[in-house]
Order: structure tokens, then C-alpha cells, then sequence
């Protein structure tokens, strides 16, 4: 199907690159490249060659080479992603966008950010807050991930309620097409219908249809002040039906809700040394505030922990300092990594629903986390509905076992979820991880049409393949 990486193929990518920008025949430092941040094995597999290009120009002739001589080409940005997306599955070149990390402009006139795929998005943000600006769809990890990364993930996080993903703020993308043609998509301009809108093609693509080369992204002014409020609720129901009336009874729309049930806040508060306040509690929500006003917001905080209050609501704690709030968003950041003390074997899932079919959801995973005998903590972003419902092999079971259980417990997990009204993944991707469940939640006619708009960017099939698709 696709042609191997030989000596001279080699010798032709250290000629566009320097040799220093290519890694073969070394096992020891492959195998970093080999795998993302799924800790199961069975996802990782070795690329042939690591090539680091550092301009477009780069880019575009390692595409030539690969579409001439059929080789397959992974993109690849920090590696933090959990879907397998950045994995070679079919060996080949995996082309790291490391080596460009710069900002290029920042146009301050057009509220613009110009940027490689390389640079880490925090680093961007902190560039910004120089000026009083900010880049508002960032997702959680934005410390170890690339922002070419975020782009073909349409990554989000825990500010999507008001700000929205990352695909609200790109508006032009430079891409190297499979043939090693550059194009570019969009511009700096806010509004475009000229055509189809490719931009936001691209945007979630999965670095199947292209390789981004530089990234225009628009920009919003900073927020000066916040608040940050801890809700405690006695059951799940209480507390997601309490999502919509801060919008709608309160007319307030927070920055981000994040939920955390029973079973990711004992053991969080356990793997922390710490005691959970209120052991009655069965769910909690995590409400940001942000604007420009510290008393408006403060108003707002009064008025959203009454509502909170008469809804139910156990007790209700604010937070005006950084102290404070980092102390009250410790629990919800930890989760993640108190399960991995737990248990490291772990299937990181990101479903999304309907944000009333929360409750719904509760008792399904109850029942399956007791039907396979695992863990099914369930955490996440209550205001978009976008939860991590995270099967976590317990300490005593075999990985024998596991194996076998885990892709029936998937399968109806996601077949739940869509017939909630949801799909398999509101931020982490598809990838090689998900892609055999596309066919729970997608049509037959539909899959056709995206796999026509894959065989036009790329006949030949070099790009990313065995991603999204089987």
C-alpha cells in the first residue's frame, strides 16, 4: 500500500531539513514519537523517520517527496492529544512541527494573532497579556499543547460556555496540501463568505486533509477581574438542572461550568490529603465569572448563589483571589491524575450530550460501571455537556479481563449517548482510537461525503492515514 522509508529517502529529508532536523534508526528517541497521551500500547506504533522542518518551504518539499514516492506523512504538534490522532499507524515520516514556534505578528490594529503550529498556547496567551489581550479558546491543557494541535482538534475547555472553542477564533489558515502545494484559507478578515468556508473545514480535521503552516487568530481584550464560585448539590439532578437557570432565570452567562460527581471528588480529596467538605455531597459545580468589573461580577456571584441556594444547593463558596480560586479549581484539576494513582489503565473519554440529558446519563454509567465491575468517574464541562466519563480498571482486575470488557462497555456507552442525542467526542477527536464506533453515530451517507472530501484533498491517502476512518 504505501512505500517504505529507505536510506535515501533519508538522505533527501536531511537535505531540506539539516541533518540535526532528522531522527532514523534510533529506536531510544522513535519511540517518544511513537505514542500520545493514550497510556494503552496497543495505539502506539514507531514511525520510520522523524523529520523536524522549520519553514513552510520545508513543509511543502517533504510533501512532494512523500506524494512522489508514496510514503504516508503523520503530523505531529506536542503529542498531549488522546485520541491517537498524532500516531503513525502506518509507520512512515512523522513530521513533528516543533521546530516552528514562533509568533510571527501580532497586529494589534486588527485584533490579530499570526502564528506558527509550533508554539505552545500558553505561550501565546502570555505574549498577549502584554497588551491587554488574550486568545479565549484555549483549551484546559494550554501549558503542553500546540496551538496547531488545538486547531486540528477544534480543541476546547472549561471557558467554552461563553467563549466557545477554539474554531470561533481562526479565521485564516496557511496549509501544505498532500502534493506539496501551499494555499492559503481565510485572511485577517472577521466576515467571509467568498466560497465554501474552508477554514473551519480544516479546523477539527485532524491534520488529515493538510499540514498547517502558519495560523491567523483572532483575539478579545483581556478580562481584569474574576470571581469563582463551589456549588455542592445532595444528587446529580439538582445540580445540572441548575445549569440553565443561571442563563435563563438569572440572565447571566458564567465563563465556564464545570460539573465533578461524588466519585471523582472523594477520591480526588483522598489522593490530596485533604477532607471533602460536606460529606453529604453527590455533585458539585465549578462556576467562573469574568468581565471587567469586579463589583458587577460580585453582583453577579450574590445573585447566581441565591438562585443556587433556593434550587438546592447545599452551600454555595466564592472565591476573589487567585489564592482562593486556586485552592477551590485544585480538586477539579487533580481528578485526572488521582484516577491514574488509582488505577494508570484507564479509556480517557470525552462524550457530550444535550446538556439536559445529563441527568440521564447519570444512572447509565452506574449501570454499566456495575455490569463490567469498574470505576466510571464522571467529570467535565456541565455548560457545554462535553463529560469525561472515564472507565478505570480497578487495582484487582486482570488486563485479560480488560481487554475483553473494554470495547463492549465503549460500545454501549457511545450507543447510549447517541441515543441521548449525543456523539462519541466533544474535544479529544476521533483519531485511530474512536474510529471503529464512528459507525454508531454517523450514517452510511454521511461517511461517504467525508471520505470524499478526504479523496480530494488527498488522493493518494499519505496524510494522517488510518485516522477517523477505517
Amino acid at each position: 500500500m504505501y512505500n517504505p522509508v529507505t536510506p535515501e529517502i533519508v538522505a533527501r529529508l536531511q537535505a531540506i531539513v539539516g541533518a540535526d532536523n532528522v531522527i532514523f534508526d534510533d529506536p531510544e528517541r522513535l519511540e517518544s514519537y511513537s505514542h500520545d497521551e493514550i497510556a494503552e500500547k496497543e495505539y502506539a506504533h514507531f514511525p520510520e523517520v522523524v523529520v523536524k522542518p522549520g519553514s513552510t518551504a520545508e513543509v511543502s518539499q517533504i510533501m512532494q517527496l512523500a506524494s512522489k514516492e508514496k510514503i504516508p506523512v503523520t503530523p505531529r504538534g506536542a503529542g498531549s492529544g488522546l485520541s491517537g490522532g498524532a500516531v503513525p499507524v502506518y509507520g512512515g515520516i512523522l513530521l513533528s512541527v516543533e521546530k516552528m514556534n514562533r509568533i510571527l505578528e501580532i497586529d494589534l490594529d486588527n485584533l490579530m494573532v499570526v502564528v506558527e503550529p509550533g508554539v505552545v498556547t500558553n505561550d501565546i496567551n502570555e505574549e498577549l497579556k502584554k497588551h491587554g489581550l488574550f486568545f479565549a479558546g484555549y483549551p484546559m491543557s494550554l501549558q503542553s499543547c500546540f496551538i496547531g494541535g488545538n486547531v486540528a482538534e477544534n480543541a476546547g475547555g472549561g471557558k467554552a460556555i461563553k467563549y466557545g472553542v477554539t474554531g470561533r477564533y481562526i479565521t485564516g489558515l496557511e496549509v501544505v496540501l498532500a502534493g506539496g502545494e501551499v494555499v492559503q484559507f481565510g485572511s485577517k478578515c472577521v466576515k467571509d463568505v467568498t466560497g465554501y468556508n474552508v477554514v473551519q473545514l480544516m479546523v477539527g480535521s485532524e491534520g488529515t486533509l493538510g499540514i498547517f503552516t502558519s495560523i491567523i487568530i483572532k483575539l478579545l481584550p483581556l478580562p481584569t477581574a474574576k470571581i469563582d464560585l463551589l456549588a455542592l448539590f445532595p444528587d446529580v439532578e439538582t445540580a445540572i438542572s441548575a445549569v440553565p437557570l443561571m442563563m435563563t432565570k438569572a440572565r447571566i452567562v458564567p465563563t465556564g461550568i464545570e460539573f465533578m460527581d461524588r466519585l471523582s471528588m472523594v477520591t480526588t480529596h483522598e489522593f490530596l490529603g485533604e477532607k471533602m467538605p460536606y460529606p453529604e455531597t453527590n455533585a458539585a459545580l465549578l462556576i467562573e465569572l469574568d468581565g471587567a468589573n469586579q463589583e458587577q461580577l460580585l453582583n453577579e456571584a450574590i445573585t447566581l448563589s441565591e438562585i443556587l441556594e433556593e434550587h438546592g444547593a447545599i452551600e454555595v463558596y466564592a472565591a476573589e483571589t487567585p489564592d482562593m480560586q486556586e485552592k477551590m479549581w485544585r480538586v477539579r484539576r487533580n481528578i485526572a491524575e488521582a484516577f491514574k494513582a488509582v488505577s494508570p489503565v484507564q479509556s480517557l473519554e470525552d462524550i457530550v450530550v444535550p446538556i439536559a440529558s445529563i441527568p440521564k446519563l447519570m444512572p447509565i454509567l452506574a449501570r454499566l460501571a456495575e455490569k463490567y465491575d469498574v470505576l466510571i468517574p464522571c467529570y467535565g464541562h456541565a455548560g457545554d455537556g462535553n463529560l469525561h466519563a472515564t472507565p478505570v480498571k480497578k487495582a484487582d482486575d486482570t488486563m485479560e479481563r480488560w481487554a475483553e470488557i473494554l470495547p463492549q462497555l465503549l460500545t454501549e456507552l457511545y450507543a447510549a449517548v447517541h441515543a441521548l442525542g449525543g456523539t462519541i467526542s466533544g474535544e479529544h477527536g476521533i483519531g485511530h482510537k474512536r474510529k471503529n464506533h464512528l459507525p454508531l453515530v454517523m450514517g452510511d451517507k454521511e461517511l461517504s461525503l467525508m471520505k470524499g472530501i478526504k479523496a480530494v484533498f488527498d488522493p493518494q491517502n499519505i496524510v494522517n492515514p488510518g485516522k477517523i476512518f477505517s
